[in-house]
């Protein structure tokens, strides 16, 4: 049950940085890519505080971004 919490939560963390991304449109990639590893770790530290695991907290942590990239790459068809 703490899993699908905690992909939950990361996934409301990886909205936000989708809302940030649009926001920086026109920043240089340096600054998203570097955006984008402080949101990792927002969220890799938000399900070891839950988990307290951290094989647990690498795969789930996996397992939403690969949810939340589907999502975004499904989305962008349309």
């Amino acid at each position: 049950m703490r899993n699908y919490i905690v992909i939950l939560i990361q996934l409301m963390i990886w909205s936000v940085y989708t809302l940030f991304e649009s926001l920086s449109k026109y920043d240089q990639i340096i600054y998203n890519v570097a955006m984008f590893f402080v949101f990792v770790y927002l969220g890799m530290v938000a399900s070891n505080l839950i988990l307290k695991s951290t094989k647990k907290t690498i795969f789930v942590t996996l397992v939403s971004l690969t949810v939340y990239c589907a999502i975004h790459i499904f989305l962008n068809l349309f």
